[in-house]
């Protein structure tokens, strides 16, 4: 890869940040400021490890209202937003810019429809993308000049996964995750999937038919069990693929920009996160954090 843009689910980042370290680390006003902390050394580990040419945060609605629409239980089972965290969320973009790295919202759409539009702005202009997110529905841009850096909750690090990894985990290539997902589910999104097929089936179906309303409309060659799964669901089923598709906005192909560690002391400073704010001021490149 060439020097890539680096997108990132910034409500994962924080969510994952907020519950790997104590709420208990206060900032200058006697706020929590794990989730903050924690984004901020993640982001700089990869920007170490990975030179990104521009750092790209993303935010969005938490259930976007089409998604609801088509499904009206959509997301309904996740908890509400603790209030530390919310507060951390408030100033997350304002404290992520004083870094250099700029940021992306939207109200209509979710962080992963910005992931994806940035992700496609990018190869259509030559370069490669890296996607940070936890989020295994985003595995559906993975290609030639996209990858995604995927973040395991309760762990540090991260793994990169490119179009073959995805085919060894799901059995599917990439343009296919959502077929996959509409047929096995997913839980973290309140999908239930079809009927009692899992995700090896969810995969021979779509290895045998090729996507899933070829899968459908061939449902009278399966075993009676999985053809009555296919066709008595069969518009929920679509409904759930819409769901788990990306749905593209146009963005902007973003300038290269380094990261500003003085910009990033200042902010750290100002909330309260002294340690971060010398580390930053004591190195001379991300390299050296």
């Amino acid at each position: 890869m060439t020097r890539p843009l680096l997108a990132v689910d910034a409500p994962f980042v924080l969510y994952r940040s907020f519950f790997a370290l104590p709420d208990s680390i206060k900032g200058a006003e006697g706020n929590s400021v794990n989730a903050l902390l924690g984004s901020a050394n993640a982001l700089l580990r990869i920007a170490a490890d990975r030179d990104p040419r521009a750092i790209v945060v993303c935010f969005g609605a938490e259930a976007a209202e089409y998604r609801v629409e088509l499904f009206a239980p959509y997301h309904a089972d996740r908890p509400p937003v603790p209030d530390p965290l919310a507060w951390q969320f408030e100033r997350a973009p304002e404290f992520f810019e004083a870094f250099g790295w700029s940021s992306e919202s939207s109200p209509d759409l979710e962080a992963d429809d910005l992931l994806g539009s940035l992700a496609s702005a990018e190869v259509a202009a030559g370069g490669d993308a890296l996607i940070v997110t936890g989020d295994r529905d985003m595995y559906q841009c993975v290609g030639e000049h996209v990858h995604v850096l995927y973040l395991k909750s309760g762990t540090t690090g991260f793994e990169e996964v490119d179009a073959r990894e995805v085919e060894r985990r799901y059995g599917i290539p990439p343009e296919l995750v959502p077929d996959f997902i509409a047929l096995r589910g997913d839980p973290s999104d309140s999908l239930p999937g079809a009927p009692g097929v899992g995700p090896k089936t969810a995969a021979d179906l779509l290895r045998s038919h090729g996507s899933l309303e070829q899968a459908i409309s061939g449902a009278f060659r399966e075993r009676p069990r999985i053809a009555a799964a296919l066709t008595e669901s069969a518009d929920q089923l679509r409904a759930f693929r819409e769901i788990a598709t990306l749905r593209g906005v146009d963005l902007e192909r973003p300038p290269d920009q380094p990261t500003d560690l003085a910009g990033g002391a200042r902010a750290a400073r100002a909330l309260g996160l002294n340690r971060l704010a010398e580390r930053l001021e004591s190195a001379e490149s991300v390299r050296d954090l």
